[in-house]
């Protein structure tokens, strides 16, 4: 016996009901057309994820239900086809028991369709809430097993439906395996951080070893808002060896066979080989600028080109995902901009052959300061005219992005965003914050990765050296270095990485030999600047806690610890 099975890997639009549901029909019927007998689609594929608060919206949810009308009668051809679509749905007011009448009355749900047939609805059972996740604002939970048979007559195979979050706990599997299933199909919009892949591939052999069942990782692709999803959909044998892996941050419909021999399953297909972390990052950030511009109807990308390390990083990665032609540097130097950043400036952009532009903030720096005089008689010069000179650059920017419709992605890391070494109304400004989840080191890091991996296959190195090895300056004043504010970036970083991502407390981290001055610094001031970081643009997320979802802490704020 032998089931063709295929993951419709695929990037859906969020709200896009009749897009979405398109692509599906489309896909069932190509994968139908090479002996395909099974295709899943990731969770709540028909809608997108994640719709956050449409999911509210009761004409949202109507919608929802009409589509998976569409996508049934799409599929009515397809004989022997069976397909998993993802998509919300209303349940009933008995399902809400005990509840109060404000609490959700929806499911996050897969339909089980065959030849224009819903044969059943699953309900996910573990909803998360953690993270970038808010499951349980909007869903209520299910408690039934989904076992189907899948496959054409005499050759079909009994699958047990699983929803992302289900199978990181034991018991969904195992009860799918006592209602008879011999394999588990486990849809997912996991989104992506650095390392995540390693740790869904290391839970899942965790959950066949426990099931005795093989399983399929049918995953999504894509970017949304601040979270990306990589793809990487995967297969495991019963054994928890891995049968086959899928691309990352690429469409695809990946295909897998899977045979009988007795009472033992056998699953094949393509392996695609593990990836560096650096390549990961890199393409979740191509990736994430790509769908955030492209599905929002940006024509193009701004970008203010300082010759420093974090503009020529977006830059780079605004070209690998838009092509030069959709992205324009502009330069603005001040009276304090180093000749070597102008030069450097003009070198890249000339590398990476997009519209590059002058535009010097002298006179309307020296404007600032003439209609300012009288009020600032007497006083020496500090933070307050740097920030103006930030200030004129962000409107200059803002001004192009109107008349040109096109976005300016800013260019703060997250480094600077913890610390506040960054000018609201300024470098701030913008539509789309690319590295507000990279620390400053890996910043440098990337950018080095970056000049030594082209993926255009043209042996590019489109950051010149200088940017990547010259000390990093605002250069808001005279020979200013950021350390002249901030500690090391290897301390710093250090740093903001134990008190804010592994939520460490100052003492904790002083008895792994951190400094006491340079952690009492850094935790003041990240607690001292969330003000600015509400106000910052979505950025996109790459590690376990980022500044967005991630981190809901109060502005006004006394606890030390």
């Amino acid at each position: 016996m032998t089931l063709r099975i295929s993951v419709a890997q695929l990037n859906f639009v969020v709200g896009d009901l009749a897009g979405n549901a398109q692509k599906i029909i489309a896909a069932a019927h190509q994968a139908h057309a090479r002996g395909v007998r099974l295709l899943l689609t990731p969770e709540l594929s028909l809608c997108g994820y994640a719709a956050e608060d449409l999911f509210l919206r009761p004409a949202f949810i109507t919608a929802c239900d009409d589509a998976v009308k569409v996508v049934a009668r799409g599929f009515a051809g397809l004989k022997h086809m069976t397909v998993v679509v993802g998509h919300p749905a209303a349940v009933g007011s008995h399902s809400l028991r005990s509840r109060s009448v404000s609490a959700p009355n929806r499911i996050n749900a897969a339909s089980v369709i065959r030849e224009g047939q819903v044969l059943a609805t699953y309900a996910k059972r573990e909803l998360p809430n953690y993270q970038v996740f808010d499951e349980r604002r909007y869903f209520v939970p299910g408690h039934e097993v989904c076992v189907f048979e899948a496959g054409e007559p005499g050759a079909q195979v009994r699958v047990g439906l699983l929803i992302c979050e289900d199978a990181w706990f034991e018991a969904p599997a195992r009860e799918a395996r006592a209602a008879g299933a011999e394999l588990l199909a486990v849809i997912n919009a996991s989104p992506f951080h650095a390392g995540k892949a390693g740790e869904r591939e290391a839970m899942m052999r965790e959950r066949v070893r426990d099931s005795g069942l093989a399983l399929v990782y049918a995953h999504l692709v894509g970017g949304q808002d601040e979270v990306v999803f990589e793809g990487h959909s995967f297969a495991l044998q019963a054994d928890g060896s891995l049968a086959a892996r899928a691309s990352s941050f690429a469409e695809e419909i990946f295909d897998l066979e899977l045979t009988r021999a007795g009472d033992a399953l056998h699953l094949q297909g393509r392996i695609e080989p593990q990836r560096s972390v650096d390549a990961d990052l890199w393409d979740a950030l191509v990736l994430g600028v790509r769908d955030y511009v492209g599905k929002n109807g940006f024509p193009g990308a701004i970008i203010g080109l300082s010759g420093g390390i974090d503009s020529a990083l977006v830059l780079a990665i605004a070209v690998d995902a838009l092509g030069p032609q959709r992205v324009r540097a502009v330069m603005m130097p001040s009276p304090y901009t180093a000749d070597i950043s102008w030069i450097d400036a003009r070198d890249m952009a000339s590398r990476l052959g997009v519209q590059y532009d002058e535009i010097s903030i002298l006179p309307e720096f020296e404007a600032f300061k003439a209609s300012l005089a009288q009020e600032f008689s007497g006083l020496t010069e500090d933070a307050t005219e740097e920030n103006i000179q930030a200030r004129i650059r962000g409107t200059l920017l803002m001004a192009l992005s109107n008349k040109s419709g096109r976005i300016v992605l800013t260019t703060g890391n997250k480094s600077e965003m913890a610390t506040g070494y960054c000018t609201l109304y300024g470098d701030m400004a913008g539509g789309f914050a690319v590295i507000k989840d990279l620390a400053k080191t890996t910043v440098f890091r990337l950018a080095r990765w970056r000049n030594e991996h082209d993926p255009h296959g043209r042996g590019s190195r489109p950051i010149p050296e200088r940017i990547i090895s010259r000390p990093p300056s605002a250069e808001l004043r005279p020979d200013q270095k950021d350390q002249d504010s901030l500690p090391e970036y290897d301390i710093l970083d250090a740093i903001i990485e134990r008190y804010m991502e592994n939520d460490q407390g100052i003492e904790e981290i002083v008895a792994e030999g951190y400094p006491l001055a340079d952690v009492e610094k850094v935790t003041r001031l990240i607690k001292l600047n969330e003000y600015k970081r509400r106000q910052s643009p979505v950025g996109i997320r790459v590690t376990h806690r980022s500044f967005g979802k991630d981190w809901r802490y109060p502005i006004t704020n006394k606890f030390r610890a």
